[in-house]
C-alpha cells in the first residue's frame, strides 16, 4: 500500500489523536503568526517614524571657539596692560563678546543638499511702535504713561543683557516688540509643534521674501482692532517709520514668564511674525541679509552623520558650527526596537519548543506504533517511506492547524503587540520625564519654554506609536508555513533515529 495512503487511513482512523496533534500545532502556529505580524507591522512603524519625524540639524555660530577667541582677547589685554591678576588672565572679557551673523548664502548652499525634508531660516531683532499698534503692556498704567514706561524698562533690559558693551556698536536697544523672521512660518518650531497656529490669513512663505508681510497674535490684533489686511507703522534701527501689511493672525499658547510680564518685547503676544528679509529692512544697517540659525529636518534620520559630513564642507567651521537632534525619532524608536526584539524572541522560542514538543510527540508514537513499524519492515517496506508517512501525517495536520492561526493569529498579534508597545511607550515616557525633571535647568526665563517644547515634542513622539497596524499579510502566512514545515521535518528528522534502529525481527519476537 502507498505510503502516502497509510497516512491519510492512519488520520482518519485516530481522529482523537489527529484532533489532539492539530490542536497543539495550532498553538505554536498561531504564538509563531503573531510573532510575525507584530514584528513586520514594528517595522512599518519604525518607516512611518522616518517620515513623519525626521531628525533636525541648526546651522548656527560656533559658541565654544566664540568664548575661546574672548578669552584669548582677555588674555592679550591684560599681558599688555599688565593689570590683571593671574586668575583673571584665563577669564572672558564681557565687552569682547561679538556674534557673527550667519551667512545667507551658506546656510542655501546646505539646503540644496539631498536628504532634506524641509528647512527653516530665522532672524530676530527688536522695533518699536510708531503709528496704529500698541503693544500689549502687564502693567498696569494709563495709556498716556505706558509708552514711557516701556521705553525705561527696555533700556534697562538693554542694559541687563551687556547691550552697551555689546561688540556691536549698532546694537539696538531692545523696543516694544520682537520681530521674528522666518522663511516659512510652517516650520517654524512655534507652528509645527503646536505652540502657535494661524487661525485666520496666511501663513509666511518663500513668496514674502523682501516684501513687509507680517503675522500678528491673535490678542495684539484684539487689543488694536487689526483684521488682515490691515497696515500699522514700526520703527527701525533708525526711528524711521516703516510700514506693514497684516497677511495672517495667529494664536498662542505659550503665556510667557515673569521677565515677560515687565518687559513687551518678552511678552509673547507682542511678537511679530515675518520673511527673514524684512530683518534687515528694521535693523538698516545697510549689511546684507543674515540669518541667526537655520534648521534642516532631514527625511532619514539615519543619515544625519553623512549629511553633517557633506554640510561642513560648505561652511567655515571656526566660526559656525551643525548641532544635530534625533532625540524625537530615538524616542520614538526605542519602544518599537523593543516590541520587534520581543516578537522576534516569541518566534525563536515558539520555533524551538516547538520542535521539542513534536519530536517528543512523534517519539511517543513510534513507541506505540513499533508492532506496526516492524510489520512494515518485514514485509519490505523502505525505512524512509515508514518515515515519510509520519511526515505526511504531521504535515497534514500542519495544513489545518495553518489555517486556524490564519484566522485566530491577527487576534492574538493585536492584542499582544499593542499591550506590549502601550507598556513601552509608557515607560518610556516615565522614564524621559523624570531624567527631564531631574536635568531641569535653573536658569533664566528661557529654560521653562525650552523644557516646555521639549515635552511636547515627547508627548507628540508617544501618539506617533500609539499603535501598531497588525494585519495578516500573504508574505506572514508564507513564512509560518516555512517555519511549520521546517519545525514538522527536525521534528521527524530527530524522531526518525528510533525508526533506523529498529530491527523488523526483534520487534515481532517481542
Amino acid at each position: 500500500m502507498n505510503f502516502m495512503k497509510r497516512a491519510l487511513q492512519y488520520l482518519w482512523a485516530k481522529k482523537g489523536r489527529s484532533l489532539l496533534l492539530i490542536a497543539v500545532l495550532s498553538t505554536i502556529m498561531i504564538f509563531v503568526l503573531a510573532g510575525l505580524t507584530i514584528y513586520s507591522a514594528a517595522k512599518v512603524a519604525t518607516d512611518n517614524a522616518k517620515k513623519s519625524v525626521g531628525a533636525t540639524v541648526t546651522l548656527t555660530v560656533n559658541r565654544e571657539n566664540m568664548f575661546k577667541n574672548s578669552t584669548t582677547t582677555s588674555t592679550s589685554t591684560s599681558s599688555s596692560t599688565s593689570t590683571s591678576s593671574s586668575d583673571s588672565e584665563s577669564k572672558p572679557d564681557p565687552g569682547s563678546f561679538s556674534r557673527t551673523p550667519i551667512n545667507l548664502t551658506d546656510a542655501q548652499k546646505i539646503a540644496k543638499l539631498a536628504g532634506i525634508k524641509s528647512y527653516v531660516f530665522t532672524a530676530s531683532t527688536s522695533a518699536n511702535q510708531s503709528d496704529g499698534i500698541e503693544p500689549i503692556s502687564s502693567s498696569e498704567t494709563t495709556t498716556s504713561s505706558s509708552t514711557t514706561s516701556s521705553t525705561d524698562a527696555n533700556t534697562a533690559a538693554s542694559k541687563s543683557m551687556g547691550g552697551e558693551n555689546q561688540g556691536d556698536d549698532k546694537q539696538m536697544q531692545q523696543g516694544d516688540f520682537r520681530i521674528q523672521g522666518v522663511s516659512t512660518s510652517a516650520n517654524y518650531d512655534s507652528f509645527s509643534s503646536g505652540t502657535a497656529k494661524l487661525i485666520k490669513g496666511s501663513g509666511i512663505t518663500a513668496e514674502d521674501e523682501n516684501t513687509n508681510n507680517v503675522l500678528i497674535e491673535k490678542s495684539l490684533a484684539e487689543a488694536n482692532d487689526l483684521s488682515v489686511g490691515d497696515t500699522f507703522k514700526i520703527k527701525n534701527a533708525n526711528d524711521e517709520d516703516v510700514t506693514v501689511t497684516i497677511k495672517g493672525i495667529y494664536e498662542t499658547t505659550d503665556t510667557g514668564d515673569s521677565m515677560g510680564m515687565q518687559f513687551n518685547f518678552m511678552n509673547p503676544s507682542n511678537t511679530i511674525i515675518s520673511s527673514y528679509t524684512f530683518i534687515a529692512t528694521i535693523k538698516d544697517d545697510g549689511e546684507e541679509v543674515s540669518l541667526d540659525s537655520a534648521v534642516y529636518t532631514l527625511e532619514d534620520p539615519k543619515e544625519m552623520s553623512s549629511f553633517v559630513k557633506k554640510a561642513e564642507k560648505l561652511i567655515d567651521t571656526d566660526t559656525f558650527s551643525l548641532q544635530t537632534n534625533d532625540q524625537m525619532y530615538q524616542q520614538m524608536l526605542q519602544p518599537l526596537n523593543n516590541v520587534a526584539s520581543f516578537a522576534k524572541n516569541i518566534v525563536l522560542l515558539v520555533a524551538v519548543a516547538g520542535i521539542v514538543i513534536l519530536t517528543l510527540l512523534v517519539m511517543m508514537s513510534i513507541r506505540e506504533r513499533r508492532y506496526e513499524i516492524g510489520v512494515l519492515l518485514s514485509l519490505g517496506e523502505a525505512r524512509f517511506k515508514i518515515i515519510g508517512q509520519f511526515f505526511l501525517e504531521l504535515l497534514v495536520c500542519m495544513i489545518f492547524a495553518l489555517g486556524i492561526a490564519g484566522v485566530s493569529g491577527n487576534l492574538v498579534g493585536n492584542a499582544v503587540g499593542n499591550q506590549l508597545l502601550a507598556q513601552q511607550t509608557t515607560s518610556q515616557t516615565n522614564s524621559q520625564s523624570t531624567n527631564n525633571q531631574s536635568n531641569m535647568p535653573n536658569g533664566g526665563p528661557g529654560d521653562k519654554g525650552g523644557m516646555r517644547q521639549q515635552m511636547q515634542s515627547m508627548l507628540s513622539a508617544s501618539s506617533e506609536v500609539k499603535k501598531l497596524n497588525i494585519s495578516v499579510k500573504p508574505k506572514q502566512i508564507a513564512s509560518l508555513a516555512g517555519i511549520g514545515l521546517g519545525i514538522s521535518l527536525l521534528s521527524i528528522l530527530i524522531a526518525a533515529t528510533g525508526i533506523l534502529r529498529l530491527n523488523p525481527k526483534k520487534i515481532l519476537i517481542d
